[in-house]
């Protein structure tokens, strides 16, 4: 049997599709068929993406013994790694400056809290912040989470090498590597401010947070002066 190697044009993968629903008129139709094949061009480019930065070449050796907080005492980077050759750390904003943790990531921080266990059957997680331990976990336990495992960078040293050289409370997503028993920068989040488009927040691609992947798919979308809060009135 020959194997199909050449994708087949996403218009016409479009065209294959059998829903339809009540009362919808030819123009939807056709519409919906049109905005069905970027759709399908938006997945092929997305695992593009992905293939792309599986293949990059072997990042930085991480040569600093970086050390942080944990609830149960101190413990390294190797130390985050667990069972599993992959680590991921999301550094998140709630600095010693700050009266509470930031609501745009404590809203992604939510969105990941109920799926820790799926993700670390797969490669390590850690939640990272510059407030000493026992704040993050006050905060930690007035959101009701008991998955997330977060770390204090009491030293900073991790957050000025790979997030904010001025030590900023700032944003960051960063991925390790170990591989015979070397550790390895693999890949980090580099979209920044300055490369948001015109008239739009800046972000990644895709976003991390789930609250946005679901208001992208309605008519409100996720509007331009909308941002997730920590907590909200009855009207709210």
């Amino acid at each position: 049997m020959t194997m199909q190697t050449t994708p087949i044009a996403a218009k016409e993968l479009a065209a294959r599709d059998r829903a339809r629903f009540p009362n919808e008129s030819a123009d939807y139709r056709r519409a919906r068929n049109a905005l069905l094949a970027e759709e399908i061009e938006l997945r092929r480019h997305i695992e593009r993406v992905s293939e792309l930065r599986r293949r990059l070449p072997p990042g930085g050796e991480v040569t600093k013994t970086y050390r942080f907080e944990s609830e149960n005492g101190p413990v390294t980077l190797a130390d985050l790694f667990g069972d599993k050759n992959t680590l991921i750390i999301y550094s998140y904003m709630f600095g010693p400056q700050r009266e509470r943790p930031c609501p745009m990531c404590t809203s992604l921080m939510a969105g990941w809290e109920g799926k820790v266990p799926d993700i670390e059957q797969r490669v390590a997680l850690a939640m990272v912040a510059r407030s000493p331990v026992e704040r993050l976990l006050a905060a930690k336990k007035a959101r009701g989470w008991t998955q997330l495992k977060v770390y204090s960078d009491s030293d900073g040293a991790f957050t000025r090498d790979y997030v904010s050289a001025e030590d900023e409370d700032v944003p960051g997503y960063t991925v390790f590597t170990r591989r015979d028993g070397t550790i390895r920068h693999f890949w980090s989040a580099e979209i920044s401010g300055e490369m948001a488009d015109p008239g739009q927040d800046p972000r990644g691609a895709p976003d991390p947070d789930p609250l946005w992947t679901l208001l992208d798919t309605t008519p409100e979308g996720r509007g331009a002066d909308w941002y997730p809060k920590l907590e909200y009135s009855s009207g709210g």
